[in-house]
């Protein structure tokens, strides 16, 4: 079976994680040496506590790197909308994300209605091998990463409701029937398709919701005029290297804590190669990125090394245990590479991707998922070539039909005026550099 997410109820059992081996039945020497049922129990629990907490962290990555990329006047806008995200994700994916995603795919198209319950109070649900609460709670973070994706796409001219609303949906509706194709069990991956920790399910997955809207949104005003490409700078490189960091330390718990099992010495041998791989593929892009922008146009821009690390995050995501060390840095570097050479054909486009969320997040997605079989023999070119073309129907598809309906009925992009003035002062009343902005 391949790895993904999340097995299924029974599928740790099934899959040999949640076994002590020689414990059941075989020498009784090898099985004094087994890990009992209850230890793996609390082992594998912590795993998702410990992956959850690192994956919630990078919430604060997003929203510092958001804030530094953005201009001044957008900022405190910019800082609500990530907390706001957040937490519409916890709650939707709560009410219907969660069994939409998990419950009763059974090899289909999408899971069953409901809220998730957890266990009961004192609870000791062996069969699992996990607290169903540290399960729902890591798969929870994953969903508002996905959301903090579009969030910088659309920053400086977005309306603040309407982008809430589309959270709701995304979070609640989109991205849980999606995911449930492959990690819950449904047709994809039933297939063969294989995506480790997400570099199509989270990171395709949001990047095509915001390819959508930055497309129906059009340009923030003066980004393209007279034929030219006007910079605007953000408002912090501090700030923004501060998020990069932040995400580079939480995707040790977004790819590692995806093994899904720290019950045993495999598992644990397992993780700590999933780390390796993970540090040194975000590293590889850093530097591919620093040598290309010095070659090609003799000055290096923080702004795109921090996405350079980023992208060799996401390229790797898909496949973080398999991978030798070149095979890591060569899918690293070519995240890197990415980065350097779409930014620019997004702005040839007049596509405006305030952060290069883009280009991060959606280009290294399908790239990190369709390099999978060339470090993971079980997997084929053909079927991944084939999930990442059905994400990227199903999400556009979505994501243009809500974008749409927003725009048609309450509007989805403030007036000029707004817009001049910094949402800071026109949608939130607070100002992020309140002295700053008034001399």
């Amino acid at each position: 079976m391949t790895k993904g997410i999340r097995y299924g109820l029974a599928g740790l059992a099934a899959a040999g994680a949640l076994t002590a081996g020689p414990a059941f039945g075989q020498e009784a020497e090898a099985a004094s040496t087994g890990a009992s049922p209850e230890v793996q129990y609390i082992f594998n629990t912590l795993l998702f506590l410990i992956g959850g907490f690192l994956v919630m962290w990078m919430a604060a990555g997003f929203a510092m790197l958001e804030a530094g990329l953005v201009r001044s006047k957008n900022v405190s806008m910019q800082s609500l909308k990530n907390i706001a995200l957040y937490s519409i994700a916890g709650i939707m994916y709560w009410l219907v994300g969660y069994n939409l995603m998990y419950s009763g795919v059974d090899g289909g198209f999408i899971g069953s209605l409901g809220t998730y319950a957890f266990d009961p109070v004192g609870g000791d649900a062996l069969d699992t091998g996990y607290s169903t609460a540290s399960d729902w709670f890591f798969q929870m973070v994953f969903v508002a990463t996905a959301a903090s994706i579009v969030s910088g796409t659309v920053a400086e001219r977005m309306k603040l409701w309407p982008f809430l609303i589309f959270v709701v949906v995304l979070t609640g509706f989109i991205y849980p029937i999606a995911g449930s194709w492959q990690w819950g069990g449904g047709w994809l991956s039933e297939m063969g398709f294989s995506d480790f920790a997400g570099s199509t399910l989270v990171h395709s997955v949001g990047g095509w919701a915001a390819l959508a809207g930055a497309i129906l949104l059009g340009a923030r005003a003066g980004k393209y005029e007279d034929g030219k490409i006007n910079p605007m700078p953000g408002s912090s490189i501090p700030l923004a290297t501060l998020g990069t960091f932040i995400l580079w330390l939480g995707w040790f718990g977004f790819n590692g804590a995806s093994q899904l099992a720290m019950g045993t010495i495999s598992d644990v041998t397992d993780i700590s190669r999933i780390f390796a791989n993970t540090n040194i593929a975000a590293a590889a892009g850093v530097v591919t990125t620093v040598i290309l922008l010095q070659i090609l146009y003799k000055k290096v821009d923080v702004t795109m090394v921090l996405n350079g690390a980023l992208a060799g995050l996401v390229s790797i995501t898909a496949e973080p245990l398999a991978p030798a060390v070149w095979q890591a840095i060569l899918i690293g570097a070519v995240g890197g590479a990415i980065v350097v050479f779409t930014v620019p054909l997004l702005d040839k486009l007049k596509i405006d991707d305030v952060v290069g969320a883009i280009p991060v997040h959606l280009f290294a997605g399908i790239w990190g998922t369709l390099i999978v079989p060339f470090s993971n023999a079980d997997t084929s070119y053909g079927v991944q070539l084939v999930g990442v073309i059905a994400y990227g129907v199903f999400t556009l598809v979505c994501a243009f039909i809500v974008w749409f309906i927003l725009k048609a009925i309450m509007g989805i992009r403030c007036t000029p005026e707004e817009e001049s003035m910094g949402l800071d002062k026109a949608e939130i009343g607070v100002e992020a550099y309140p002295e700053f902005s008034r001399g």
